[in-house]
């Protein structure tokens, strides 16, 4: 995980193509901003706190000395200093790039941004696996860097038809960032067109915040996360209706951005058109529709489908799947394909670390888990947690990251103890950390306010609610039951215990394309199959919005990576490959009908007790809605009734 920025100043941005109404405010070098270029880099080294680094690109308007001061400008140029030429050349954009890295990959250390000798400037935050090869070795991060500076200048990939001098075609930027499977989000400079790229992947894995120019602030600002001091700070901008309330963050939209810079006829300003590219890649298009090809059953389907995997095949795959994850000889079901999906999901996100080099296992510590689990207890965290026992070496710890609001009492809590007995059942000779984080909401004032500068611009309670949990959750910071013996008699003692692992394994998407929410009965209730279907499209269309973003920043801040098993790209094409019938059965009670599919591969990997589990939020299952409605408004009653109208934290909600 790394956190990523860009300032742009100087420049007029224009963002015709996105809001063709929209007018460019003229640009200028402002003092006493919102926040300072200090203030970003302070919240990117908590996500990235191997590294920090910053580089400037200026940009220059040249004019010939015969010629007037008002006449159009010629060219332009780039430098890496603000020095006077001599030759009439006058300052007019600078482009400020920000990183701060947290390595998980390659052997050397990579400090960012990234240059090369051609004068282009990268920083990305994101994984690559798959799209782009590289070596276990490698840096993807470098290996990316090489790549883009191969493509052509080409603004578009209508019009890259360049060749290299061995004869092969060139792609395009938007081409090669179409390729890249796994999360990612990235700024570029490339020199050559002079244009700068930006973007977020199509499902929107990693956060990317924009701040697009304004009359109160004429720079385009990007960043991973928003400075604590600018998460309460809106403008009042007067219009012919009277004053409205803007914020001055928002998520960037999923895709891939221009801005190509050129001298402006008009004033002699640097202008910078901006433009959004469309996803090349047929597969990657195709996956974004999310359409599925069996949708609405005929009787016949719902009849000859049996649901269960017959019992001496159920047995046989459960005794084996710790040591092989599938059984050759077994014909392939629906849930078995799943199991196998996103076994090879966990696969990609657990090797090829740098963490595992960093820690030979003959000389870790007394205890070494590399690897954590955001864990519940419920069915997904549950199938990642056996999932990741068969993908990782025995000798390695495995650590469950829990937290409660009510102590031993919160739902969350009960069923991470048991769990972690099943968990102990199937794979008893691994060492699992189930690490209890205790918190009381009371008592966290200052940790509210920075969580709030982490979620925003979501600014919703329940937004509040589930950033606070996850913060805390991945902070690992909590406690450990261990057994000793003492005069020959066992015994059980609580001690403290922060958990190290840098990758967090989070089941973020199972809800959404298994129909675990209670708005997908609701919806199956009142218009069948296609209303389900069309629910749980939307879902996953502003997943970005709703949820991955705000979760990204949250966990990101304590120096961990949030990676998600079940927005692995093949899995949600195997995914969508199985009708929906097969996927969900809403005429089934809660903790059967709901991700029955998924209670499938739970049974497949021996994990019967979570297979029945209903879906429970992590805000409820925490119990830290509970208490945050008792602190806001008193009791669940009268927050209940604030909730019939828009409850925001500040300002007003999308």
């Amino acid at each position: 995980m790394c956190g990523i920025a860009l300032i742009i100043s100087g420049i007029k941005i224009d963002l015709s193509h996105l809001v063709p109404s929209c007018t460019c405010p003229s640009p200028q070098f402002q003092e006493g901003s919102l926040f300072s270029e200090e203030d970003i880099k302070e919240a990117l080294q908590r996500r990235g706190p191997d590294s920090l680094g910053a580089k400037k690109v200026y940009l220059y308007s040249e004019v010939s000395d015969d010629e007037s001061k008002d006449c159009i400008v010629q060219s332009f140029v780039q430098k890496e200093a603000a020095v006077d030429n001599g030759c009439g050349s006058e300052l007019r954009g600078e482009l400020r790039f920000i990183g701060a890295t947290l390595q998980l990959r390659g052997v050397n250390p990579v400090v960012q941004p990234l240059t090369d000798a051609f004068g282009n400037v990268l920083v990305y935050n994101g994984e690559i696996f798959g799209g782009i090869n590289f070596s276990r070795d490698s840096n993807d991060t470098e290996v990316l860097m090489q790549s883009l500076g191969q493509c052509c200048s080409c603004i578009s990939h209508e019009h890259s038809r360049s060749f290299c001098h061995f004869g092969e075609h060139q792609k395009s930027v938007p081409e090669l960032l179409s390729t890249i499977r796994g999360p990612w989000a990235l700024i570029y400079w490339q020199d050559s067109s002079k244009t700068l790229w930006f973007g977020r992947d199509a499902l929107g894995r990693r956060s990317l915040l924009v701040h697009w120019p304004t009359c109160h602030d004429s720079r385009l600002l990007l960043s991973s996360v928003s400075p604590l001091y600018s998460s309460q700070q809106q403008y009042d901008i007067s219009d012919e209706k009277g004053k409205v309330d803007v914020d001055f963050w928002e998520e960037l939209s999923c895709g891939v951005y221009s801005i190509s810079m050129s001298p402006s006829e008009m004033d002699g300003h640097l202008i910078g058109k901006l433009k959004k590219h469309e996803w090349t890649d047929c597969e990657l298009k195709e996956l974004m529709m999310w359409e599925r090809t069996s949708i609405e059953p005929i009787p016949e389907n719902l009849s000859d489908h049996c649901t269960k995997v017959p019992t001496m095949q159920q047995d046989m795959l459960s005794s084996c799947s710790s040591e092989l994850g599938y059984v050759q000889s077994a014909p392939l079901t629906t849930s078995h394909k799943v199991m196998m999906a996103l076994r090879e999901s966990v696969v990609r996100r657990t090797t090829m670390n740098r963490i595992y080099q960093a820690f030979p296992v003959n000389q870790r510590q007394e205890r070494y888990a590399p690897v954590a689990v955001l864990f519940s207890g419920g069915l997904d965290s549950m199938i990642i947690a056996a999932l990741l026992h068969q993908c990782i070496d025995s000798e390695y710890d495995i650590d469950l990251l829990n937290v409660s609001f009510d102590g031993v009492s919160a739902p969350d809590r009960i069923s991470a103890r048991a769990g972690l007995k099943e968990l102990k059942k199937i794979a008893p000779l691994r060492r699992w950390n189930l690490i209890e984080i205790d918190a009381d909401l009371r008592k966290l004032t200052s940790e509210t306010k920075h969580v709030m500068a982490l979620i925003n611009p979501a600014n919703t309670y329940m937004d509040l609610n589930i950033g606070i949990a996850l913060w805390l959750a991945a902070g690992g910071d909590g406690w450990l039951y261990e057994e000793t013996s003492s005069n020959g008699r066992a015994q059980c003692l609580r001690v403290k215990y922060k958990s190290e692992a840098r990758i967090l394994l989070v089941g973020s998407g199972a809800d959404e394309q298994c129909a675990g929410y209670g708005r997908h009965r609701t919806k199956y209730r009142n218009r069948s199959w296609l209303g389900l279907h069309e629910e749980m499209k939307l879902d996953m269309q502003r997943i970005w919005k709703r949820n991955l973003g705000r979760d990204d920043r949250c966990i990101a801040d304590n120096g961990k990576e949030a990676r998600f098993p079940f927005l692995d790209e093949d899995v949600i094409r195997t995914l969508l490959d199985i009708p929906l019938w097969e996927i969900a059965d809403l005429n089934q009670p809660s903790g059967v009908g709901d991700k029955k599919i998924l209670r499938e591969v739970a049974r497949l990997l021996g994990l019967k007790e979570a297979a029945s589990l209903p879906k429970r939020a992590i805000q409820f299952g925490s119990r830290i809605a509970r208490e945050s409605n008792r602190k806001n408004f008193g009791s669940n009653r009268a927050a209940n009734q604030a909730s019939a109208g828009s409850v925001v934290i500040y300002g007003s909600s999308d």
